[in-house]
């Protein structure tokens, strides 16, 4: 079943379901599908659109500064920023910092967590991404692989499959083993691991892909293919930067980079502070320079960030620091402010509701009244807003509007009215206090 979304395409059963499970069960943005509760930052997508991914995103590179408090919209932005690249041709890699599992100043382990999540843009409408640098090599030679021995059997040539593996064979040793790239060992890597993969050479495939994904293994094991470093933590940013470089050498768009600061907690002392300034920094000007080609780096932060730590490193603060944030009439603007939203909160979450709805009835192949439904949601976003003074309560909205529309369909359809949805939208508060350990508010 498939039911069209107003401003929206067409969603299937699968994505639809998918979105439902996110939002009613934990208030997060999901995985795929995304676009298709959109609203409110449109403005800021049509800047990085028009003016980076069709412009400046073609030979140059930009940094962003995403700022917006835990709860505000930081995740779904990059959902959306991920989307528009992957439309675009771009390798993605959406990465979440946190001070055990990545933190930003250990450089290593910020280079494996991209390797892990690298992925491109899948070939059916609702199929789940893939991760992982090594699956998307695999991909790409497979992909190289069929389209090279359709174009030999439309020419009538023979043996098609055993001429296209030696053409793919050839482009990767002539083409992409000469692609401009600061580690030499790490181009080596990518072309031994592509060979390794097209000749079935299951030992070396292996280990190669230990060591492009920054696991440890012994230098001699990887010696014999011509690679010579060592990945660690004192060449993690080299070997980052090597990896953005050899996207464009394989035929990607390019590579966009996206890190979600998803702890609260800022509190981190004065040295790890220090490393964190200076690698910021170091991007900024490495994307001034082109040294990260065709690439997009974003890095999303609550407000304090810009106020608390980056004053502290004048360096930086004089690179980050903007009198308006980006904008049509600033597209350069180094700032991303998703408090500045082109909605009120209000309306807002009444679009949001809205578009639910819709997904709403393909995933549970309901036949809810829309334009009652859309009734419903202003009232319950009118709710929401009038009884919560965070500024992130959009968590809150979806996963009580999701229920409601759960209830509406068991017990039947009825309009809503204000002081029930107050009641409804309490519930949910005191429901989500109760589950979240007082981290009310995952973003969205």
């Amino acid at each position: 079943m498939t039911e069209t979304i107003p401003n929206a395409p067409p969603v299937n059963r699968q994505t639809a379901s998918h979105i439902l499970q996110r939002l009613g069960e934990s208030g997060q943005p999901p995985e795929y599908g995304v676009e298709l509760i959109n609203v409110g930052n449109e403005s800021y997508l049509t800047v990085l659109e028009e003016e980076y991914f069709q412009r400046q995103l073609k030979g140059g590179a930009s940094f962003k500064l995403v700022q917006g408090y835990f709860g505000g919209g930081k995740t779904h932005f990059l959902y959306c920023v991920r989307d528009m690249a992957w439309r675009h041709g771009f390798a993605v890699a959406v990465v979440e910092l946190s001070p055990t599992e990545c933190p930003y100043d250990d450089t290593l382990k910020v280079y494996a967590s991209v390797a892990r999540r690298m992925a491109v843009s899948t070939d059916g409408p609702g199929e789940p991404p893939r991760f992982g640098l090594t699956d998307l090599l695999r991909n790409l030679v497979d992909d190289e692989v069929d389209k090279a021995t359709r174009a030999i059997r439309e020419d009538g040539g023979e043996r098609a499959r055993q001429e296209a593996r030696h053409q793919v064979r050839r482009w990767l040793r002539r083409q992409v083993a000469r692609t401009p790239c600061e580690s030499v060992s790490f181009r080596k890597a990518i072309v031994e691991f592509c060979l390794a993969w097209l000749e079935e050479d299951f030992e070396r495939e292996q280990r190669l892909e230990a060591w492009l994904r920054g696991e440890p293994i012994p230098r001699g094991e990887v010696r014999d293919y011509g690679i010579y470093e060592q990945m660690s933590r004192a060449n993690g940013f080299l070997m980052l930067r090597s990896l953005t470089q050899m996207m464009t050498g394989l035929g990607f768009a390019g590579t966009v980079l996206l890190f979600d600061e998803v702890d609260r907690n800022l509190s981190v002392s004065a040295k790890r502070s220090q490393v964190i300034g200076d690698n910021l920094r170091q991007v900024i000007d490495l994307c001034g320079r082109h040294q990260l080609p065709n690439t997009l780096f974003m890095y999303a932060v609550p407000p304090e960030f810009m106020r608390t730590i980056v004053p502290d490193y004048p360096a930086l603060y004089q690179r980050l620091k903007t009198p308006v944030p980006l904008s049509v009439r600033s597209p350069q603007a180094v700032l991303i402010d998703l408090e500045q939203l082109d909605l009120s909160a209000q309306k807002l979450l009444t679009q949001i509701g809205q578009k639910l709805v819709p997904i709403f009835n393909v995933a549970r192949d309901a036949d809810l009244d829309l334009e009652r439904q859309s009734a419903n949601a202003e009232t319950m976003a009118a709710a929401c807003v009038n009884t919560q003074f965070e500024v992130n309560h959009r968590r809150l909205f979806v996963k009580t509007f999701v229920d409601f529309l759960q209830l509406q369909l068991i017990d039947g359809e009825k309009d809503v009215d204000l002081d029930d949805a107050i009641d409804l939208v309490l519930d949910g508060h005191e429901a989500l206090s109760a589950t979240s350990g007082g981290d009310e508010f995952a973003d969205f």
